[in-house]
């Protein structure tokens, strides 16, 4: 049983409401926390502790250093590289250029870690150019907003660190080898149904296959592809933390941009810096303000009541995995990913205990879930910057969104049932725990 139940209610009521009232994220947990913390009559300054030692962590110096690569990326020439590079591989196939989305957001994927970097990135050059070979305006969009979220399963990806931190610990370095097949995986199966799409709408071919060319693109985007390659062997082997990998991808991303590629001047660089400082508050923000959340989550001992009451009849890890799927796919339309991971991590640990589940497993099918939720209204960011970039409302994106989402929860189904698509590489390099 809870502690208090009327300081549960007060809790869990108080941050509902704010968040139907259409309240920030982390406004809301910050109010209820305190609201909680008054009828109890502990001192509010215990929220403010909170939120002050859940950022207090040397893990979460990778997030700035993340993001600004990101950005490196957009402004320094690479994004134009990798859809050459993408253009050479796979626009010999019908609907070349929803192939070429597909296969861009893999590549940018994996060196930026960001689905809204992605869109931002990329959307603003491909959407324009898959509309002037007759692609349809509201399939431009919502494939480039369906397959920026292998970003957030092929490595690097912040949020996973942010997951390993909220899980007591789990190896970084597992769970980004761990998002590798799932993040292949869902840009194959985008590819196959746009495919099928281009083949009935009749979309064009983009361009004959050349050899001559792939070997020019790849050398080309050799420097940026290179940025993934650095940070994932640097991190297997041991060589730097994920954390120090972070700060290196942005030291390698200065130096390709500046003196390799030559496309970004001293002003573009410090525009770069304050576009980071944007996504890096908030983020920071969110994680403050969800410890301190949780810390009185904890207190009222609601997980221990969940455990043992809410999820009582739940009697096996298939039944578990389907609720908990259920559970984030809907409140991925209400909540941000961070303040997600962070709120349900802890609650669903005890689960993962019972059900003997990999907690890497489990926190790449969390990454996967929440993701979905990106591109989701009310609240999802890709959805927002996909309106802006096409024009389009988000009524109608989201119309148009339906196969896509269909066809991601069949994935993620996939990936959830069938573990060994995520451990197979992480027990391969002997780093499963």
């Amino acid at each position: 049983m809870v502690t208090d139940p009327v300081a549960a209610f007060i809790l869990v009521g108080s941050f509902v409401l704010l968040i139907v009232m259409g309240t920030r994220i982390f406004y809301a947990m910050g109010m209820s926390s305190v609201l909680t913390l008054w009828y109890l009559d502990i001192p509010v300054i215990v929220v403010f502790q909170k939120l002050v030692n859940s950022i207090d962590a040397f893990a979460f110096l990778a997030i700035p250093f993340f993001v600004m690569a990101g950005d490196l990326i957009s402004a320094g020439g690479i994004s134009d590289r990798l859809i050459r590079l993408s253009k050479a591989l796979v626009g010999w196939i019908r609907g070349g250029l929803a192939h070429v989305n597909v296969l861009a957001s893999m590549f940018f994927g994996g060196i930026s870690g960001s689905p809204i970097a992605d869109v931002s990135s990329l959307g603003v050059v491909l959407i324009p150019m898959m509309d002037k070979e007759g692609y349809d305006r509201d399939f431009s969009t919502t494939v480039t907003m369906a397959s920026s979220i292998q970003g957030l399963l092929i490595p690097p990806s912040h949020n996973m660190i942010i997951y390993a931190m909220a899980a007591g610990g789990v190896s970084v370095s597992a769970l980004f080898m761990g998002g590798l097949i799932p993040g292949v995986f869902l840009g194959l199966a985008l590819m196959v149904y746009s495919y099928v799409v281009s083949v009935r709408r009749k979309y064009p071919v983009s361009n004959a296959f050349d050899a001559g060319e792939i070997l020019v693109a790849f050398g080309s985007a050799f420097w940026g592809l290179m940025t993934v390659v650095i940070i994932v062997a640097g991190v297997l082997t041991g060589i730097f933390t994920a954390t120090e990998s972070s700060s290196i991808a942005v030291f390698w991303g200065i130096f390709i941009t500046f003196v390799i590629y030559r496309e970004m001047t001293l002003r573009e660089f410090w525009n770069v810096l304050g576009r980071t400082l944007v996504p890096l508050s908030q983020v920071m923000v969110i994680i403050g303000m969800a410890g301190a959340f949780g810390w009185v989550v904890a207190w009222l001992k609601i997980p221990d009541y969940l455990v043992n009451n809410l999820f009582a009849f739940i009697d096996n890890k298939y039944s578990f995995l389907l609720m908990a799927n259920v559970l984030m796919l809907f409140l991925g339309t209400l909540v941000g990913m961070s303040a997600q991971i962070l709120i349900l991590t802890p609650i669903m640990l005890p689960f993962l205990d019972k059900f003997e589940i990999s907690y890497i497993h489990f926190g790449v099918v969390m990454i996967f879930n929440l993701g979905i939720g990106l591109i989701t209204p009310p609240v999802g960011g890709v959805l927002f910057i996909g309106s802006a970039i096409s024009r389009l409302s988000m009524e109608s994106l989201t119309r148009s969104m339906l196969p896509f989402f269909l066809v991601m929860v069949l994935v993620l189904m996939a990936v959830t049932y069938l573990p060994d698509i995520t451990m197979a590489v992480p027990r391969l390099m002997g780093i499963a725990n």
